[in-house]
């Protein structure tokens, strides 16, 4: 049986605290089930990012999509999320990954490391987390280390867990890990410096979820399957709309790939709906985030679909 779906956005920035609360009311309103903070420097910082939209709101999840793993010291994140997951009555959602802007680690002063050893921080970082969130910090002298309210990710010990990515050591690691699993739309291309990226196809989404289920084995129909949707256009028309944004890209693919990428929304709000119930049946995409900029295209979407 088909999960329901989830609709959700990310925060890009903030130009003040009132427009940020006023959107996460409006998007509760709407139906969106959660807000997600990114974390890129030059962006806002995540966690009092997602406090402020936990506290105008009810029933708003707010999550991590996702946090850089090497940025992170285990025991100072599993404090933050923990202490969130209590200040927003069980709402948070903590989603990791293994970072992907050698920009970033540069300004921040942290040693860029080749993929596989962030890989591998990523799922240390995943294991220390799990060991945090019982009783190690609450042992240390004060003893009154925050617990989190949630108990159904990190094998019971903690809030809901994201991974995403496209490489095959990422998804091992959420095969292996995760809640919710992302199969991230853009891909590094090959030979361009880390962060050039080019949109993926509905082949290679097929494939890698393939790849994860086959991995993940009897907890494949457990997992909650998620999509971050790049761009999403209005249009009376789908293909004119795609011919465009296939020039824009450079013809990195065919209009009919631009049409058929669960990456890309495309149409009437109608034609979304269909879009994203064509894609939760091919691929078990039930959770869809938009970037912030589209939220106000996605936003009669989720209100059509919200019964």
């Amino acid at each position: 049986m088909a999960r329901d779906f989830r609709f959700s956005f990310n925060v890009f920035g903030i130009p003040s605290r009132k427009a940020l609360q006023e959107r996460c009311r409006r998007a509760e309103s709407a139906g969106f089930h959660a807000v997600f903070a990114p974390d890129h420097l030059g962006g806002p910082a995540p966690f009092p990012v997602l406090q402020a939209a936990a506290d105008v709101t009810e029933h708003l999840r707010v999550g991590t999509l996702v946090l850089n793993a090497p940025f992170w010291n285990p025991a100072l994140l599993a404090r933050e999320a923990a202490s969130l997951d209590i200040l927003s009555d069980g709402r948070l959602e903590l989603g990791l990954g293994a970072g992907h802007m050698k920009r970033e680690f540069d300004v921040a002063g942290i040693p860029w490391e080749p993929f596989g050893a962030r890989a591998r921080r990523l799922e240390e970082t995943i294991t220390e987390l799990r060991r945090f969130f019982t009783a190690d910090l609450a042992a240390l002298p004060g003893g009154h280390s925050p617990v989190p309210v949630q108990r159904t990710g990190f094998d019971g010990s903690g809030p809901p867990l994201i991974v995403g990515g496209t490489g095959d050591r990422v998804l091992s690691v959420a095969a292996r890990h995760a809640d919710i699993i992302g199969v991230a739309g853009v891909y590094q291309v090959p030979g361009e410096p880390p962060g050039t990226f080019r949109l993926g196809t509905a082949a290679e989404a097929d494939e890698r979820v393939r790849f994860v289920r086959e991995l993940a084995g009897e907890r494949a129909d457990d997992i909650e399957w998620h999509v971050l949707v790049q761009m999403v256009v209005p249009t009376d028309d789908r293909r004119a709309a795609a011919e465009d944004l296939v020039a824009r890209f450079g013809g990195e693919m065919t209009v009919d790939e631009a049409l058929e990428t669960p990456f890309l929304l495309i149409g009437t709000p109608a034609q979304m709906a269909e879009q994203l119930r064509a894609s939760r049946e091919r691929y078990g995409f039930s959770y869809v985030t938009v970037h912030d900029p589209y939220y106000e295209a996605f936003e009669p979407v989720v209100e059509l679909m919200r019964d």
